[in-house]
């Protein structure tokens, strides 16, 4: 969920012109969120994977009930009017039975929408429920896919309201007060403020005490996002913006400064400011309390080669008499000495002869 500028302004991130937010979705405190909407290409092969699914299921289904049915009361006992019924409720439970099934306990998702990355949510942005579920399934069924009611003037009909649609809902969707979103959106890179190198100067002496985080994260999300507005919402959004920071610090920038590189600037100087904050916080907890510091962990183990005995103190000679690198070496608690290594002698059989070295 991220800040937006003011959705006053025409043009705003997120406008079906460019790559954003076009689900239109709303947080209770007023945020629009960083939502897509799924259009017709994603949803088209979330269909065909359910498809794929359902075919699956009717086969198992189908094969299922006959061995049942043969096996229990004989195949000579069903008359056609059975088998149509038989077939018609397969029929139910396949096409309206597992979409309202999935939808409804596993948070909008079917099976082709979960390897998508599709959700069905409400157009407040809610979990569907049975309703919802229920009724933009019927409408699929009689009017969309397969579409039981004129099948290929309805899908042109279907094909054509998801294209117009901002959001590109389906008559479904418009019966059921639902839309369908992506789930898994794609993340890209993080927004670093960069300074204008001759605002440097200036942009030092800024008060910023009354810029606050919610000012400062609309700034950044337009800076983020500038190449996908167009060139009269760029310039709109802009203004507006540079007149709020504009009223919230001081000194005025210098003349002639365009309103993007003011902002950018502002920004920078907040970024930097807040890092040398934390660095210093981070210096003084160290310092206080020098544990915080130290890895939550212990480290590993480390197997390092014995100390020479030249390199422990003798007594009597303080700690500082030692050199630095050779104190880095001694160990923290005390060692019990491992026994010396004796060599047995070699022993000399007086039968072989000594061998010659030349």
């Amino acid at each position: 969920m991220t800040a937006q500028p003011p959705r006053s302004a025409p043009g705003r991130p997120g406008h079906p012109t460019g790559y954003g937010t076009d689900a239109g979705l709303v947080s209770g405190e007023a945020v629009e969120l960083d939502i897509r909407a799924a259009r017709l290409g994603s949803r088209i092969l979330a269909l065909l994977l359910d498809v794929l699914v359902q075919f699956t299921l009717a086969v198992i289904l189908v094969t299922s009930a006959s061995l049942l049915l043969s096996g229990l009361v004989g195949a000579a006992v069903l008359d056609r009017a059975a088998l149509a019924g038989l077939q018609t409720v397969g029929m139910v439970l396949l096409l309206v039975g597992y979409p309202v099934a999935c939808e409804t306990l596993n948070s909008g998702r079917t099976l082709g929408k979960l390897a998508v990355g599709l959700r069905v949510v409400r157009t407040d942005g809610g979990r569907v429920g049975f309703r919802q579920a229920l009724t933009r399934s019927l409408v699929g069924v009689a009017v969309e896919w397969p579409g039981l009611v004129l099948p290929l003037l309805t899908w042109v009909v279907g094909v054509t309201v998801m294209l117009t649609d901002p959001r590109g809902r389906r008559l479904g969707d418009l019966a059921a007060g639902t839309l369908v979103i992506h789930d898994r959106s794609p993340t890209g890179t993080n927004y670093l403020p960069t300074m204008v190198p001759p605002l440097a100067g200036w942009a030092a002496t800024l008060d910023l005490t009354r810029l606050d985080d919610d000012l400062a994260l609309a700034v950044r999300q337009l800076l983020s996002r500038t190449s996908t507005l167009t060139r009269d919402s760029r310039r709109r959004l802009t203004r507006s913006l540079w007149a709020e920071v504009a009223a919230v610090t001081s000194p005025p920038p210098p003349p002639g400064v365009p309103e993007w590189a003011y902002l950018a600037a502002v920004l920078a100087e907040r970024h930097t400011r807040a890092r040398q904050r934390l660095a210093g916080t981070r210096s003084a907890a160290a310092t206080l309390w020098p544990e915080l510091a130290a890895p939550a962990t212990d480290p590993p183990t480390v197997v390092r080669p014995a100390v020479p005995a030249a390199a422990a103190p003798p007594a009597g000679v303080p700690a500082a008499a030692v050199p630095s690198d050779t104190v880095a070496f001694l160990p923290a608690h005390p060692v019990p000495p491992r026994p010396a290594l004796v060599r047995p002698a070699a022993v000399v059989d007086p039968a072989v002869p000594e061998r010659s070295t030349r």
